[in-house]
């Protein structure tokens, strides 16, 4: 049976996650590793939202991407997924401010523009899980769950408690963060640490699952 050594071990808990609703925010390096995380897992209802396309640059990191190039990641992912809702569009702030995120139980947030993670925050905070900045490193062991304003070690995240604490938010959710410094200014990025994020999302994701009463 597909799900007969995840239900092994959440027992009845296993209920709650065929019952959840997941709204994940971004399939890129992140993402991607989420959602293949959330479906493996059972959970019942995934719906994903992106507008962007793969190409050659994503396959050092995403999955699927080397099968997909040129194609809208959604689309290319419900190829694979065929449970899972879509959304193409892109996540900005005004999208955040006009999108109804009460059906869901969970809000994954693995996108990368810091506007809308804040506008996120603010309008859904207690069902919210955020992932900080994971490009530029190369040690997963440095990767840490913790409150907003506890994570460290991170000068993405660290804009992102500035404008929270400038908005005067002073509420608190789960981020994904990593303690290592950059390794380099320019664009880089390596699938263990990126994945990891991912699989963390997940985990924290069903964690909150299984804490809802």
């Amino acid at each position: 049976m597909r799900y007969e050594r995840i239900k092994n071990l959440l027992g009845e808990d296993f209920s709650k996650l065929e019952d959840a609703k997941v709204l994940l925010l971004g399939v890129g390096g992140v993402g991607g590793h989420c959602l293949d995380c959330l479906s493996r897992s059972g959970v019942g209802e995934i719906t994903i939202v992106d507008f962007d396309s793969y190409d050659l640059s994503n396959q050092n990191r995403q999955l699927w991407s080397e099968l997909h190039e040129g194609e809208l990641k959604v689309e290319a992912l419900k190829k694979h997924y065929p449970d899972i809702k879509i959304i193409n569009a892109h996540i900005d702030e005004e999208w955040v401010q006009n999108f109804n995120f009460d059906e869901y139980d969970v809000v994954l947030d693995a996108i990368d523009d810091i506007k809308p993670k804040l506008a996120l925050a603010q309008k859904c905070y207690k069902k919210l899980i955020s992932s900080f900045g994971c490009a530029k490193r190369l040690d997963p062991t440095k990767v840490h769950v913790d409150d907003v304003f506890k994570s460290y070690g991170d000068k993405f995240g660290s804009k992102i408690r500035y404008e929270l604490r400038k908005r005067g938010f002073k509420k608190k959710y789960k981020v994904i963060f990593s303690s290592e410094e950059a390794l380099v200014k320019d664009k880089g990025s390596f699938i263990g640490v990126t994945a990891t994020f991912g699989l963390v999302l997940c985990s924290e994701a069903i964690k909150m699952i299984r804490e809802k009463k």
